[in-house]
């Protein structure tokens, strides 16, 4: 259980958002007065309605016919503030949880976290708050206020009639929406963990698609986003088919209030004890009010699950740090890179390499080699700070620049793309960049999702002006020539050096030619050998 509730966290949300509190306490008490009025406007139309019968003089009906019409308009003007209010308070929160979120995520490498169940949480799983806010807390909160005073004010015609009307209440209320949340608790309970991966799954499915109908794979991975999809469908089926026998329920406790009215008044009008004009009043005044709970069935499925989705955001929350999203220079190593007797691996994990000692100095290249798998990229990460190391100790001066192999080049201008490593850059700074990873690129043209519309050695180019935007004193190049032709990448080498002469600059990579043009080479041997 992580240390953060889901209603713990919601409570924690209303004290963070200015006046959270009282916006939340304006809400409930609009949604009680909305409520209150559609009540009342049933009790008074039936009261106006038995008197009418009677044939009294008009100017007797005035006042009631007046009370319908100001509880008419009360009824949806009530409802209209309580949603502006309501729903102002939620997005505040929604907003402020979001920000926590982002804040967190940026402090923290999240090591191991799948990146389309990520997405979710950061998307759908906060906006769970919502849910929670406006159709569970407000609406339970109101409602017991509204059939309260409903009892009480029904009482004073006949008290027995009002006590059933309560049972009857807390039966479609309380009783029927508690069972239905109880026979769906497994599935609301995995819906929002089936939805995380239903995303991871349509992500690693978009994102390989090419590479799945070069290799005739794609129905295979077709059906396993399908097979999650039928899962999730499947829960939200029962959940429905429970909503749909719980509506029943309370139909039927509503159909008791009504009835019992009936053979509680009839005979109380009869000896004479209760006025003839009330009797409408206790038969047709539980409609309305049984109204109020036409969603609490699926209020108490929707709690599960919201309260599953903010728990998954706890977790998110509370989890420990792995290494840092901005990594500071751990010490001084001039404007380079020193590891001494340094230990890689993932966090929890075994160490993948130890005894690594490795030194680069400014204008220095060094390539990193090895079997794939080895821990190349793992150093790379214990280097730039966002894993810490095993054991050992890092020196490194300065700012570190990544050019990933697999850089994700964003649908937007091309001075956006490369802003990405240096937000405040200026135009000039960005065509300095864009010239010094010799790309002759309009920084105005804007490119698709994942580089679309531009080659690859145009997309790795653009990678790399990323990098050079900003001042960087040590460069780490992950497999700079991957997957580029044997002149493209000799080109892109070029320049790439040429644009980093004075830098220390860590190369990993399996290319042979590449390899032999860097000064150094460091053989990296798994741990154990």
């Amino acid at each position: 259980m992580n240390r953060t509730s889901a209603w713990g966290l919601v409570t924690e949300l209303l004290r963070g958002v200015p006046k959270g509190r009282r916006r939340f306490a304006l809400a409930t008490l609009l949604a009680a007065l909305a409520s209150m009025s559609s009540v009342a406007l049933m009790g008074t139309a039936a009261w106006l309605i038995s008197f009418a019968a009677l044939a009294p003089p008009v100017l007797y009906l005035q006042a009631a016919a007046v009370m319908v019409r100001a509880f008419g308009i009360a009824r949806s003007a009530f409802r209209y503030v309580e949603r502006l209010v309501g729903h102002d308070l939620v997005l505040r929160m929604q907003s402020a949880l979001r920000l926590r979120v982002y804040d967190k995520l940026s402090g923290t490498t999240l090591v191991g976290r799948r990146r389309g169940d990520l997405l979710t949480r950061v998307v759908a799983d906060v906006a769970a708050i919502q849910d929670v806010v406006v159709r569970v807390a407000i609406p339970a909160l109101s409602a017991s206020l509204v059939v309260t005073a409903t009892t009480i004010i029904l009482a004073t015609f006949n008290a027995a009639s009002a006590l059933v009307l309560f049972v009857t209440a807390v039966l479609g209320g309380v009783v029927v929406p508690l069972l239905a949340q109880r026979a769906t608790l497994r599935l609301d309970e995995a819906a929002a963990p089936t939805r995380g991966r239903l995303a991871d799954e349509v992500r690693e499915f978009s994102r390989t698609a090419q590479d799945l109908v070069a290799y005739g794979a794609t129905d295979r991975a077709l059906d396993r986003v399908l097979e999650v999809d039928e899962q999730l469908r499947r829960q939200e089926a029962g959940g429905a088919w429970v909503r749909g026998i719980a509506a029943a329920g309370q139909v039927l406790a509503a159909g008791i209030a009504v009835v019992a009215a009936l053979l509680i008044g009839a005979p109380a009008l009869l000896d004479g004890s209760m006025d003839a004009r009330y009797l409408a009043v206790l038969v047709l005044t539980p409609l309305a009010l049984h109204e109020v709970f036409n969603t609490f069935a699926q209020a108490a499925q929707t709690w599960t699950r919201s309260r599953s989705a903010l728990q998954r955001i706890a977790e998110t929350l509370d989890a420990a740090d792995v290494g840092s999203g901005d990594a500071e220079p751990a010490g001084e190593a001039g404007e380079g890179l020193v590891l001494s007797g340094v230990s890689v691996g993932w966090p929890g994990g075994e160490a993948l390499l130890s005894g690594l000692d490795l030194a680069v100095r400014p204008g220095e290249r060094v390539a990193l080699v090895g079997a794939s798998g080895v821990g190349k990229t793992t150093v790379a990460a214990t280097v730039m700070g966002l894993i810490p190391p095993l054991a050992g100790e890092v020196l490194r001066g300065g700012r570190v620049g990544y050019l990933a192999q697999d850089a994700h080049i964003f649908a937007t201008s091309v001075a956006e793309n490369v802003k990405i490593g240096h937000k405040d850059a200026s135009d000039d700074e960005v065509r300095q960049a864009l010239a010094r990873a010799g790309l002759d690129l309009d920084p105005a043209r804007v490119v698709g999702e994942g580089g679309a519309g531009l080659s690859g050695g145009e997309r790795r180019r653009l990678a790399f002006a990323r990098v050079v935007v900003g001042e960087r004193d040590l460069l780490i190049l992950d497999e700079p020539t991957e997957h580029l032709d044997h002149e493209t990448a000799e080109r892109l080498v070029n320049d790439v050096f040429a644009a980093t002469a004075d830098k220390a600059v860590l190369v990993l990579t399996h290319d042979r030619a590449l390899i032999e043009r860097c000064d150094r080479v460091v053989e990296l041997v798994p741990a154990g050998r």
